[in-house]
This record gives structure tokens, C-alpha cells and sequence, in this order.
């Protein structure tokens, strides 16, 4: 069965439109082969990107941290089994797949999967809420993260149907 099968198949099981690349304009993500280890995120758990992004989060970081910011790391690659897992225990909850997935990219159209995605925070906000936008962090990153290549992925009325997320940033290099 090929990759695009088990998507398929995994999306009809868990109620996820057959259109939902299309009517997103998600792109289909691939686990990488070259993830490393970037440390841990607040929650102590080791986390992972591709070796690119990597480099380029280090250089972000210490960048941030010279100019006295202090950016922390909520998550960054999440597996193909990992997305479907949090989709299904939130549907088990009794949330609708349509609300879900204003929030949280289909198994195999995450950023995150591709291993380019981070989510942060700072301290003294809590994760993954807007009031991030408000903290010194985030006013560095939106003027200083292109330089290092990253770039907001859901800004608000962004055109893939995702909340607004001022924390989510993704490495996307230059071609």
C-alpha cells in the first residue's frame, strides 16, 4: 500500500474529508530521514528536527538570547503516528473532526512531520494560546525569524482554514 493509500485510509477512519489537501492547499509532508536532536522543549521531552532546521534553530536561539530574548521550545517534529494518536484521543473527547482541524493539520499535512516546525512560548505566558503574540518573543521573531529562515505559518485569515497561531514557526530555506 503506498503512502498515499494509508493517508487515504487513515483519514476516512478518522473523518477527515477526502478533499482536505485540496480545500487546505496543505502540502504533503514526509517523514525525514536526517532528524537530530535540538534538546528539550519546556516539558522536558526530547525533541528532534531535520538537520538544516536544526542548524538554523541553534543560530535563531543564541541570536534571540544576545538580544536578551528568551524563546522556549513547546514541540517540534511530531511522527505520522503521533498526529493521528492526538487527532483520535481529541474526536474520542467528542470534538468535532471539523473543529479539530482548525486547530491541528491532518496526519501527513503537518509541519511538524516534516520536521522544519516549531511551536514556542516564553515565559510567563502560557503555550500555545494568542497571548504569545503579546510577549517580547514574539516581537522578535516576527523582525528577526526570516533572517534565519523561519517563517510564521498560520498567520491570522491565513488561506489553509487554521487558527491564527503566533507560536507555530516553520524552516523553510530559500530555494
Amino acid at each position: 500500500m503506498t503512502e498515499s493509500n494509508v493517508i487515504a485510509d487513515l483519514h476516512h477512519q478518522l473523518g477527515i474529508p477526502a478533499d482536505y489537501a485540496a480545500s487546505t492547499g496543505l502540502a504533503q509532508q514526509r517523514t525525514p530521514v536526517d532528524l537530530v536532536d535540538i534538546g528539550v522543549d519546556i516539558f522536558n521531552r526530547p525533541q528532534r528536527l531535520r538537520t538544516a532546521a536544526a542548524d538554523a534553530w541553534t543560530r535563531l536561539v543564541e541570536a534571540a538570547t544576545l538580544d536578551g530574548v528568551t524563546v522556549q521550545l513547546v514541540s517540534a517534529y511530531r511522527s505520522f503516528e503521533y498526529q493521528v494518536d492526538l487527532i483520535r484521543d481529541i474526536v474520542d473527547s467528542g470534538e468535532s473532526i471539523d473543529e479539530i482541524l482548525t486547530r491541528i493539520a491532518a496526519p501527513g499535512y503537518s509541519e511538524h512531520q516534516g520536521g522544519c516546525a516549531v511551536d514556542v512560548t516564553s515565559p510567563g505566558v502560557d503555550p500555545l494560546t494568542e497571548a504569545f503574540e503579546e510577549t517580547q518573543t514574539f516581537i522578535w521573531l516576527a523582525a528577526s525569524a526570516d533572517e534565519y529562515q523561519f517563517v510564521l505559518s498560520y498567520p491570522r485569515n491565513n488561506p489553509y482554514g487554521v487558527v491564527y497561531e503566533p507560536w507555530h514557526w516553520c524552516y523553510r530555506p530559500l530555494k
